[in-house]
Parts: C-alpha cells; sequence; structure tokens
C-alpha cells in the first residue's frame, strides 16, 4: 500500500508486525488507516503544505515520569528527527492504538498538531536555531515545556474551522481524550499486546548540526514559513502532545 508519501508506506511497521497482533487487531488498524488519510488530505487542503512522511507505529509508547504526582504518560503521537547517512528527515509516528481506538475527530486532531510540530521544527533548522532541550525530571515538566512550541493553528489551518474546533477540544491543557486511553489500557496494554517503556529524559531528539546544515527544505515550504514568521504566528496558550499527561497517585486516569 502506497499514500503518495514519497514512496514511504505508512503501514509498513504493522505489516512487519503482523504476526504479533492479533488478527482483528491488525485489520482494524488497516481498515481505519483511511481516517489517517482523510486527516493528512485535510491538514494539506487547510495549511497549503504537503504533511510529512508518517507512519503507524505496531505500538504504545509509556512514558515514565518521577514525582510530583506524576507517574507515567501514554504517547499516542509525536514528531521525531530521524538521521539516516547524516540525511536529516521529519517523522510523524502514529501509534497503533491511536489509529485502531481513536474517533476520526481525535485522529484528525492530533495529525493537525504534529503537524504544527512538524512546522515548528522546520523553523528552527532553517534559522539553526536549535539547542538541546533540557532534560525535563518529571512528565509534567516535560509537557509544560512543550506546551509553548507551536505555530497558532488559526494561522495555519484557519480554512478548516471544524478542524480548530477539534483542536482546541483535543488539546486544552494537554491532549485530553479519555474514551481513547481507556480503550488503549483496556485493549492493548492490559492485553499485552506491543508497548515500551521509556525515563522523559529519552524522549529528548539530539540531531548532528552536520544533518541540520545539509538538510534540503523545498522552497514553496521555506516561503511559507516566513509567511507565517511575519503573520505573527507564534501561540503562547497551553497546547500539549498526543499523549496524556500521567496518572495522578491514587486516581485513575491516564
Amino acid at each position: 500500500m502506497r499514500d503518495g508519501t514519497q514512496g514511504m508506506n505508512p503501514l509498513a511497521a504493522i505489516e512487519y508486525a503482523k504476526d504479533r497482533l492479533p488478527k482483528r487487531v491488525y485489520n482494524r488498524i488497516v481498515d481505519r488507516y483511511r481516517y489517517v488519510k482523510e486527516g493528512v488530505d485535510r491538514v494539506e487542503r487547510a495549511s497549503g503544505i504537503k504533511y510529512p512522511l508518517h507512519y503507524v507505529e505496531p505500538s504504545i509508547t509509556i512514558v515514565e515520569g518521577n514525582g510530583y504526582g506524576l507517574d507515567f504518560g501514554l504517547i499516542f503521537a509525536r514528531t521525531i528527527p530521524v538521521v539516516e547517512n547524516d540525511d536529516l528527515r521529519i517523522v510523524v509516528q502514529l501509534s497503533a492504538p491511536l489509529v485502531a481506538y481513536a474517533l476520526k475527530g481525535t485522529i484528525h486532531a492530533v495529525l493537525a498538531h504534529e503537524f504544527l510540530h512538524y512546522l515548528e521544527l522546520i523553523t528552527r533548522f532553517i534559522n539553526m536555531n536549535v539547542v538541546s532541550d533540557e532534560v525535563s525530571s518529571t512528565l509534567f515538566e516535560d509537557i509544560y515545556a512543550d506546551m509553548g512550541r507551536l505555530f497558532d493553528a488559526k494561522h495555519v489551518l484557519g480554512k478548516d474551522r471544524s478542524l480548530l474546533t477539534l483542536i482546541a477540544k483535543r488539546f486544552k491543557d494537554g491532549f485530553n481524550d479519555s474514551r481513547l486511553e481507556s480503550k488503549c489500557i483496556k485493549e492493548w496494554i492490559e492485553k499485552g499486546l506491543p508497548s515500551r517503556r521509556i525515563g522523559i529524559e529519552d524522549n529528548i531528539a539530539r540531531i548532528p548540526m552536520e544533518a541540520i546544515a545539509k538538510m534540503r527544505i523545498d522552497d514553496s515550504l521555506r516561503s511559507k514559513i516566513y509567511e507565517l514568521i511575519n503573520t505573527n504566528h507564534v501561540k503562547d496558550g497551553k497546547s500539549g502532545r498526543g499523549r496524556r499527561k500521567g496518572r495522578e497517585r491514587g486516581g485513575r486516569s491516564i
């Protein structure tokens, strides 16, 4: 299956892990990938910018926190720089439980949110304004730091007002979808489906400056970035990633 993303098959990792997933779960992910494709097309229409490389990861990432009442959080999606042979690419990683269990609107909101992170990263690379992020000591600090690094969705996706509403609903004070969280815990984690645990310090990307210097950025994308910069694009309000803040001690929400 190809979706035109520079020859990349977004479901290749799912196909590779097919034997580790129950057949019904595998079929559900493949079937519901259509919502991802619809969301990608929707973001591209609203922004006028091609969506970055993306793929579905056949697992859920659990980030372990320490202190301030937060034990762990779930990463449903993230935007990550990938370096191979000094070739730097930015990839949106979607977790399998997101595709399998989230409502269509949630999938679209997460895709749009990660797209804003993609634009922010491209901007930093253009400006060569890349510094090592401070390693957060708690999950809360990591999410809080992440909340100030987004383009204003209204300037980027303003042509699609309903998409803006979805983003505002799902990313108020961090990612918020109790239905998805419950499904992920009951249908994925508790059933022993693929997952991995990482410390908060492991969720930091370190990129060689040589790779950044060699990164090729399309002229049309560069022009669009400059246009956004000149329209006061940065949002100082609260946002969040495609993940939940964490479980409060004694509570049940993730």
